[in-house]
Formats: C-alpha cells, sequence, structure tokens
C-alpha cells in the first residue's frame, strides 16, 4: 500500500482493498474516501465490500466517484464538502491517487495559494500542472483562454528583468514586450549596505517601478501563479492567461525569514536587524552608531544568497564606525557563518582577514542561525562542523545583524522550469532553459554556478537579449556567460575590496591593477561603489545602455 500525505488531514493512495483496512486503521485514520468509481477495473474491489469491512473497524466510509480524467468543479466542490463533514485524518483513494491529488487541489483553492496547493501535491509525487489554470480561477474551468500576448514575456521587474527588457528594445525596438511584476517601487539593493553604515539615506535607493519600465514596454501589475511553458503560457493570480512567443524568468529569490524561528516577530527591534530589508537597513544603522559596548552578532546563512558578501559588509563598516568612535574595545564583535570560509575565492582572503584581525572579531564558522529570542537577546545557532556531530549553541548579543535564509520563489520551485534544488534550469553558458528552447533566465533565481549580484544582472541581460533576439532571427546564441559576478567589500568607509570574479573563482577585473587592485582595499573601488555605479546602475544598466557589459561572443567550435 502506498500512502501519500498531503496534508495534515489527507492522504491518498491507490486502490486499496479489504485486507489493507486493518493497517489503515491502524495508522490512525478515521476515514476514509473513494474517488474511484466501481467496475473501473477487473481486479477492483466494489466500494461497499471496502465500506462494510470499513465499519467493523470504526471507520468512516464515503463514495465519491469521479471519472478518470474527467474532474469537474462540482466534484471537488462536493470533495471540499465532504472533507469538512468526515472525521481526520482522511484516507482517499482511486486507482493512483491522482484523482484525489486533483480534487483536493481544486478544492483548496480559496484557501491557499497555487504555489502551495503545488507543491504539497508535488510533495507527494502528483503533477497538478494540467490543473494549474482552474487552481488559479477559485478551483473552477476558466472560460477563456488568453488575456494578453507579446513576442516576450519578462517576468520580474528587479535588477535583471528591466535590464533585460530594454537591452531587448535596444537591440530590436519592434518586440512587443511585457513585464510582469507586481511591486509599486524599485530598489537599488545594492545601496542598502551603505544605508545601513550611514552612507546613504534608504529613499536613495527607491524609485517607482513605473518611472523605470522602458519605453513601450508594457508593465502587467500581478503577480505569476504558475507557469505553463507546453502551451507558451503564463498564469497570473486570478487566473488571466498571458501568452508568449519567447519567456524571460527573472524573479529574485525569496527571503526566508520563517526560516529562523522567532526572527519575524522581533525584527526591527530588541536590536535585531538585517539590511536585506529596505525598512529595516536604517535600524542597522541606528544600532551602530548607538552601540558603546556589548556584544554585536553577524550571520549568514547557507549558501546561496544573493551578494555572499553582503553579511561581512555589514561586519566591517560597524567596526570601521566603532574604531572610529574609540569604542571598539568595548564590543564583543563575532562573524557566524554557516560556510567554512571567510570568502569563497581564496584571491580576496588575505585582504579580508586584515580587516577581521583589526576590528577584533571572531569567526565562528559551521554555525548556522535556527532561531532567536529578540527580548532575551539569545541566538541559536546549530553547529556542524565537518565529521562532528551537529551541536545547538546559545549565545547572547546586544545587537545582531541577520543574513536571512534565501531560495527561489515558491511559484518558481513547484514550476516544469525548475531543476531539482528549486532554481531555473539553465545552460551556464547561453543562460538559455535546458528542456525549453524559448525560455531564457537571468539573476538570482536561475541555477548557474555564479555569485547572485547585481553586478552579476548586469552582465547577463545583454547576453540573454543578444541570444534571444539571435533566436528571433533564426540564429544560434551569439553570446556566452563568463560566470561574472562582482561584490564590492566595504572594508572601512573609505575603502572597498573590489572583489571581481566567474565560473571557478577565475579573477575577471574590470580594471588595470594600476588603476584598482582588487586583492586590496581602495580609495578608488570605494569612490566607484559611492559615487558611479548608483548612477550607471539608473541611467545605464536600467535603460539599455551597456557600458562596459558588451556580451562575449560565442567561441567558434
Amino acid at each position: 500500500m502506498d500512502i501519500r500525505s498531503i496534508s495534515a488531514t489527507l492522504s491518498v493512495s491507490p486502490q486499496i482493498t479489504v485486507a489493507d483496512l486493518q493497517r489503515i486503521a491502524d495508522l490512525g485514520f478515521r476515514s476514509i474516501v473513494c474517488n474511484r468509481p466501481d467496475g473501473e477495473g477487473a481486479d477492483q474491489p466494489v466500494f461497499d465490500e471496502i465500506a462494510v469491512a470499513a465499519k467493523k473497524l470504526g471507520l468512516e466510509a464515503r463514495y465519491l466517484p469521479v471519472i478518470s480524467g474527467k474532474v469537474l468543479d462540482e466534484d471537488a466542490a462536493a470533495f471540499g464538502s465532504l472533507m469538512q463533514e468526515v472525521p481526520k485524518p482522511v484516507l482517499a483513494y482511486c486507482r493512483t491517487g491522482t484523482r484525489c491529488a486533483t480534487l483536493w487541489s481544486l478544492s483548496q483553492s480559496d484557501a491557499m495559494s497555487v504555489a502551495d496547493i503545488l507543491a504539497a501535491s508535488k510533495s507527494a509525487g502528483y503533477d497538478m500542472a494540467g490543473v494549474v489554470r482552474r487552481i488559479a480561477n477559485g478551483g473552477k474551468t476558466p472560460t477563456d483562454r488568453a488575456d494578453a500576448s507579446f513576442d516576450v514575456v519578462v517576468v520580474g521587474g528587479g535588477a535583471a528583468g528591466i535590464a533585460v527588457a530594454a537591452s531587448l528594445k535596444s537591440r530590436k525596438s519592434d518586440l512587443e514586450i511585457a513585464v510582469i511584476d507586481p511591486a509599486d517601487i524599485h530598489y537599488y539593493q545594492p545601496g542598502w549596505t551603505m544605508v545601513g553604515g550611514g552612507v546613504f539615506k534608504a529613499p536613495q535607493t527607491a524609485k517607482t517601478m513605473g518611472s523605470l519600465i522602458p519605453r513601450g514596454v508594457h508593465w502587467i501589475k500581478s503577480a505569476v501563479a504558475a507557469f505553463e511553458p507546453q502551451d507558451n503560457a503564463v498564469i497570473l493570480d486570478g487566473c488571466r492567461v498571458v501568452k508568449y512567443d519567447r519567456l524571460v524568468v527573472c524573479p529574485g529569490l525569496k527571503l526566508d525569514w520563517h526560516k529562523v524561528e522567532g526572527l519575524v516577530e522581533t525584527l526591527g527591534k530588541h536590536g535585531v536587524t538585517s539590511n536585506y530589508r529596505y525598512d529595516l537597513a536604517p535600524y542597522t544603522w541606528e544600532l551602530v552608531n548607538g552601540m558603546k559596548e556589548g556584544r554585536a552578532l553577524f550571520t549568514q546563512p547557507p549558501m546561496p544568497i544573493k551578494c555572499a558578501g553582503a553579511p561581512q559588509k555589514a561586519l566591517y563598516l560597524s567596526g570601521d564606525h566603532w574604531r572610529k568612535q574609540g569604542v571598539l574595545k568595548n564590543i564583543d564583535i563575532q562573524f557566524h557563518n554557516a560556510g567554512g570560509v571567510l570568502f569563497g575565492v581564496k584571491d580576496y582572503v588575505p585582504a579580508l582577514e586584515e580587516y577581521i584581525n583589526l576590528y577584533n572579531a571572531d569567526l565562528n564558522f559551521f554555525n548556522n542561525l535556527v532561531a532567536i529570542d529578540g527580548p532575551a537577546k539569545k541566538a541559536w545557532f546549530d553547529v556542524a562542523k565537518p565529521n562532528t556531530p551537529v551541536e545547538r549553541v546559545e549565545v547572547d548579543f546586544d545587537m545582531i545583524h541577520v543574513c536571512p535564509p534565501q531560495c527561489a520563489p515558491d511559484f518558481i520551485r513547484v514550476s516544469p522550469l525548475a531543476d531539482a534544488a528549486g532554481w531555473v534550469d539553465v545552460d551556464q553558458i547561453t543562460l538559455r532553459h535546458k528542456s525549453y528552447d524559448n525560455i531564457w533566465s537571468l539573476g538570482d533565481v536561475m541555477n548557474a554556478p555564479n555569485a547572485k549580484t547585481a553586478a552579476a544582472a548586469r552582465m547577463q541581460a545583454p547576453i540573454v537579449a543578444s541570444n534571444l533576439v539571435a533566436d528571433i532571427e533564426g540564429h544560434s546564441p551569439k553570446a556566452q556567460y563568463n560566470g561574472y559576478g562582482s561584490c564590492p567589500l566595504t572594508v572601512e568607509r573609505g575603502k572597498i575590496v573590489l572583489a571581481e570574479f566567474g565560473y571557478g573563482g577565475t579573477l575577471l577585473p574590470s580594471f588595470p591593477s594600476w588603476m584598482i587592485d582588487g586583492t586590496k582595499p581602495t580609495r578608488a573601488a570605494w569612490i566607484l561603489k559611492e559615487q558611479i555605479l548608483p548612477p550607471v546602475y539608473w541611467w545605464a544598466m536600467l535603460r539599455g545602455k551597456e557600458w562596459m557589459a558588451k556580451p562575449e561572443k560565442v567561441s567558434a567550435s
């Protein structure tokens, strides 16, 4: 018997027999529901046999037959009502369990998000892609097919999405392009480290989305519920359908604040902050500026995360401020990193270690933040050193800067576009999807093994645009991505270690060493970060002007 749990109250299975009922009762089920019509298979016991035996074991038994491949809207409504009536937990069965999973998925459409429904059914081994529009439409069959159609649809209006839309328009101005994003505000997220360090003000990092959508590009202000790549369709919340000839997927990633127990309840108070949120970065500076003594913790979760250097950037700018204020000797700085190294590219580590020593910071590797109690000023870390049992340790704090765990957005992880880990599955050179030839991805959401930074998206946008236009014109990919990413490590106010690297940790400096030696802290790199990169972002990258980002041509074979 193959019983699969879908929710706390429902499990499903293929056809059961009378002989299975004792085990079903022993497992704690209180009701069984048959969704398979009698006589569908030659080896199938009729429901009355099951019901009589179930009653003797104290199990409630209900019969809601559904024809294979024809789950009607009223069937789903009846299943939802039945689930309200019968004692729980419930085991529903049919020939394979698929009809049961489908009925549950449709019946939950008003109570759960599409992504959560798809994730629950997928975890039980059932793919609900065929009914995703109905789920998005409140469990009912939509009356229409497509609300709009475009040459190119871009999912995501962040740095990657707007940049690639602008690059496409600059290459082929007659393209009908739509950007799908529900947000009103677009943020320059690389600036939040500087806000937390007292260098920038938060409003400097925000502009309205409408002011940044490239001219001639349509903005669909909605969230995406699901993808139907076999039909070249994107399903929006409310079951609106947008069709495309080609699709670019770049919605960024999800900050999973809830993965750290107690974190959500205490963010922004009790000394708990994070530069990973617009409204919290000013609180970071408030804490740093007001701290004269005590313990300051800085955390980094398991990879991947966006801007892997950001957790320690907060440490460096804080330590520099305390040093200049003459209070550093009174502050215990600790960096708790779930990984085993300070930075993933070894060439930059010596310079960073000098600053760790300057600020007298303790490095705690293989330390992953799992819980926090803000009012009690306590944090708990799981310490998972190699070949050693995991140990949970408690650490007191006066201030803690948290970098949250991160993953692909829910609607990506449960989609046909995702790999086993939940990221969009692309060829790391062309950034084209491995299974769907008319889909590309860039930015934080795709699975190429590069650093997830805005600088990476700046390089990727023209590559995707070039290859997509080449595809429209009937050519093979023309541009290749070398994994470039950049992390300006703000080691002190006025100096930066400018880490620039590609696949495999290969150094990819943009400037000659006499101008900026990226392996050493320089004033020039700070000027780049503080004064040059913000206008480059707003006025070049997001407008299709590819300064220092021309695509590298595919090597001849």
